[in-house]
């Protein structure tokens, strides 16, 4: 049904009207103010982005995921919200963004906002009323309040700890604690209270009507709750924090299931519906629950991303997330590279495994992030293989922006420059996360390499910056960036059709996969250490892209961390 309320842009008079716009889509994230500073007060902009717009289409991506762009203390990035219905100043206006989606979607770019609903900011509004308002108001009841334990109501709730560190609980002086799973300027709301959830709705048809195609939910697994007393001790949690039942009381709860019902009926008032992807960090088993057509209808897999270079995994990896789409009726979801994790060209070039919950690009930069422990080499050189493969399967691809130049994680960042939360409050134990948000370089010889017109950058950019500026790839032919172009423009070729089926190879050749999509495009990997042998009929087939200057060898041999696409 389309919105009987008045737009202020209509996407579907500037972009085809394709309900299924997003199941194949290439999505570039930009972390806003870090992209491009159009003022030159350091903080990248709305009008930094929307003179970046070329920029974008000539790299090929179908749609933009914008990072919170909202008034903010920038206590987490701009993921502490003051006001879900406006643009931070310091980083543009509300004309400016009808301006940038404006000029977007003339190019034929889709917008996807950052949307944040387990928390506000302590400056929110609602917050400064709660914090104003006695114990047992209907200000408070908004937030998760409780009154503090011991004989004086001095002591928290519980021993619950924040996900950067510290107690979960944060004193408000009368007695009472408020509850926030992240930073304390990130009070957790209570969705379980109505108001909370219409004003939620009001929020999806203010950008919706603005022209705004789709959400990125953040920590969709998060809001609904159950504080019952007594409440867990903080081990118990941590025993069964990926719980499959939706038992536990703070993360994947049954109740979920109403409030993303209530998102799906807004989306689905649009014409085409407006879509939602969840970032949810819960079982494999329990994202179907998100990517369901009744819900937000895609869901963020992250297995790619924590996983090694290596076939065995990958091959597993997409078996099973090809099951998943074709159970839930999705589509997949790949990713290598986001504003919270080391970037992918530099966990590939550290020398441990780099999966699961210890990862090693946290530990490398917790050691230090000494730049002799990477291999930049061989990093860059499986990323480059990693993302072909990538780019080749059915499903939409999550790029991040600077990934396209190779970026490495910057290291050096002077503790007094550091902003993320996860530093100050998990200290020793967290580096956090400001190596991937340091501001792009553009233009090699450039104030800010090109990011504004002045040196101002609001993190440090690191010299070596200039060898992986835009102006510089821009003129080599094998650079990254120029792969990233050919690879996305021959990727649209792909569109329509959701198959994979795997090659049989000889069994000398276990680094190597091999998968055909219909139209017989063959893309072939070679994950191990050494050149591979290919079977004849491969090697004489056209190639389209190589991962590495030449593609095959004279011999036909594939190299070493090395994709090649064929036809």
């Amino acid at each position: 049904m389309t919105s009987p309320r008045p737009t202020t842009l209509d996407a579907g008079t500037v972009l085809a009207n394709d309900p299924d716009w997003w199941r194949q889509a290439a999505v570039y994230q930009i972390y806003p103010r870090s992209f491009a500073d159009a003022n030159g007060d350091g903080i990248g902009d709305l009008r930094g982005i929307t003179s970046r717009i070329p920029y974008l289409v000539e790299l090929g991506v179908d749609a933009v995921w914008l990072s919170p762009f909202y008034p903010s203390a920038l206590a987490d990035g701009g993921y502490d919200v003051d006001d879900y219905r406006d643009v931070d100043p310091k980083i543009g206006t509300l004309a400016e963004f009808d301006e940038m989606i404006a000029a977007l979607h003339a190019a034929g770019i889709r917008l996807i906002a950052d949307i944040v609903p387990n928390h506000s900011s302590n400056r929110h509004e609602w917050f400064r009323e709660a914090l104003a308002s006695p114990r047992g108001s209907a200000a408070r009841d908004r937030y998760i309040f409780r009154d503090g334990e011991g004989p004086d109501g001095a002591q928290p709730p519980s021993d619950w700890q924040s996900i950067f560190g510290g107690p979960a609980w944060e004193p408000v002086g009368d007695g009472q604690f408020y509850l926030h799973l992240f930073a304390p300027e990130q009070p957790d709301l209570n969705w379980a209270n109505r108001e909370v959830r219409d004003d939620f709705l009001k929020t999806l048809r203010f950008w919706s009507d603005r022209g705004v195609d789709g959400f990125r939910v953040d920590v969709a697994h998060a809001l609904a709750k159950d504080l019952t007393y007594p409440l867990r001790s903080h081990a118990e949690l941590e025993a069964t924090k990926l719980a499959t039942d939706g038992s536990h009381p703070l993360w994947d709860r049954e109740e979920l299931d109403d409030i993303y019902a209530e998102w799906r009926a807004v989306f689905d008032e649009y014409d085409p519906p407006r879509i939602a992807v969840a970032e949810a960090w819960v079982e494999p088993t329990r994202r179907h629950r998100y990517a369901a057509p009744t819900s937000l209808g895609q869901a963020f897999n992250f297995d790619l991303l924590r996983a090694n270079f290596d076939a065995g995994e990958f091959h597993e990896i997409v078996d099973r997330n090809m099951v998943f789409a074709g159970e839930t009726g999705s589509s997949n979801t790949w990713v290598f590279s986001n504003h919270d994790v080391v970037r992918h060209a530099t966990r590939y070039g550290l020398p441990a495994d780099h999966s699961g919950e210890g990862d090693v690009g946290k530990q490398w930069l917790l050691a230090g992030g000494d730049p002799a422990a990477v291999d930049l080499e061989l990093g860059l050189r499986r990323a480059r293989a990693a993302t072909l493969f990538l780019l080749a399967l059915p499903g939409s691809a999550y790029l991040y922006q600077g990934e396209e130049l190779g970026l490495p994680e910057v290291a050096e960042i002077p503790d007094a420059s550091r902003q993320d939360p996860t530093f100050f409050r998990n200290h020793g134990v967290e580096v956090g996360r400001d190596g991937c948000r340091v501001p792009l370089p553009w233009v090699a010889g450039a104030p800010s390499f090109g990011f504004g017109p002045t040196d101002a950058a609001h993190l440090p950019q690191p010299a070596w910056f200039s060898s992986y500026a835009v102006d510089v790839q821009d003129a080599d032919p094998d650079s990254t960036l120029n792969l990233y172009r050919r690879a996305l423009a021959l990727r649209h070729e792909l569109q329509g059709t959701e198959k994979l089926s795997w090659v049989t190879l000889p069994t000398e050749t276990p680094d190597v996969l091999a998968f055909q999509r219909p139209g017989g495009w063959i893309v072939v990997t070679n994950f191990g250490d050494a050149t591979a042998t290919l079977p004849l009929e491969l090697t004489n087939l056209e190639l389209l892209v190589s991962s590495v200057p030449g593609g095959l060898t004279a011999a036909g041999e594939l190299p070493a961390a090395a994709t090649v696409w064929l036809r």
